[in-house]
């Protein structure tokens, strides 16, 4: 966990916990370049709340568009985030859609080393 906390101190929770089981399968080096590429990629939790807070101003789907979730943004965006409903359901989720999208570029990047 020491090491997670050195190389990506932002991390908070499940995903620090995700993060400390990829970790211990790395290199100091493999670690080092992993960290460097991650924190670049990975989405904050509260940009996305904020982001998702935009919803109810008439600006529904931008979260999903950021989490590259392009389907779900157009549908949010034509439909007022599913009157509401889906935005309201999203900003309850926020961490969880942020950690599913984090986690998703944590093994695209463990693939690629």
């Amino acid at each position: 966990m020491s090491k997670v906390m050195d190389y990506v101190p932002e991390a908070q929770g499940d995903e620090a916990l995700y993060l400390g089981k990829l970790f211990s399968e790395m290199s100091d080096e493999q670690m080092k370049k992993f960290s460097n590429v991650y924190r670049a990629r990975r989405k904050d939790p509260q940009t996305i709340m904020i982001l998702c807070i935009l919803g109810f101003l008439g600006l529904a789907g931008v979260h999903r568009f950021v989490l590259n979730q392009i389907g779900m943004g157009i549908l949010y965006f034509f439909t007022a985030g599913l009157c509401f409903i889906g935005v309201i359901v999203d900003l309850v989720n926020y961490k969880d859609l942020t950690f599913q999208y984090n986690r998703g570029v944590a093994q695209e990047i463990k693939s690629m080393l």
